[in-house]
């Protein structure tokens, strides 16, 4: 995924647009990309929104309006993970690429498999679901809980926290 449209941008058809590209603009270098639900987009403009770096007012092939803008709103927009070549540092992985992987202890004893790789603004998570069933869990994607990651052997190896897949405790509605 490589950016989600906003809402519409005045009345001629443009439309904010967050990238997540480490280049925010670089959104628009990709060429046609895929909608969330299988249309196909073209960018034919970008410029900077105010406010944040990583927001954009985009113009796209095909809308004029206002109406067409607001047809986009809360679209997803992917690239085949083939056209994105190879990440430049070793420390460096695309999400696409670690989801599957099998998840390991340091022992190499199973632990489950990578879901998703969310962020909800603290930084990158891994959402491994369990070898043994039950409800996924979170696990911060850092060298301090994933020390190992080898994605030609389609592995990972991590230290998590022994509590990793206990449930939530309850919370005390009364507590303060």
């Amino acid at each position: 995924m490589l950016g989600e449209f906003g809402r519409a941008h005045g009345l001629n058809g443009e439309v904010r647009l967050k990238s997540y590209t480490a280049d925010p603009t670089a959104i628009g270098s990709y060429g046609l990309l895929s909608g969330a639900d299988g249309r196909v987009i073209e960018i034919e403009s970008l410029r900077s929104a105010a406010g944040a770096p990583d927001l954009l007012i985009a113009r796209i092939a095909g809308i004029s309006s206002r109406n067409g803008a607001e047809s986009l709103n809360r679209l997803a927009l992917y690239v085949a993970r083939e056209r994105l070549g190879a990440p430049e540092d070793e420390d460096e992985f695309f999400a696409a690429d670690l989801v599957g992987l099998a998840v390991v202890d340091r022992n190499g004893s199973p632990i489950g498999t990578v879901r998703a790789v969310p962020n909800y603004g603290g930084g990158d998570l891994l959402e491994i679901v369990p070898a043994k069933g039950g409800s996924p869990a979170l696990l911060p994607f850092t060298k301090t809980f994933v020390p190992e990651i080898d994605i030609a052997g389609r592995q990972i190896v991590v230290d998590p926290p022994e509590d990793l897949f206990a449930p939530a405790a309850p919370r005390d509605p009364d507590a303060a």
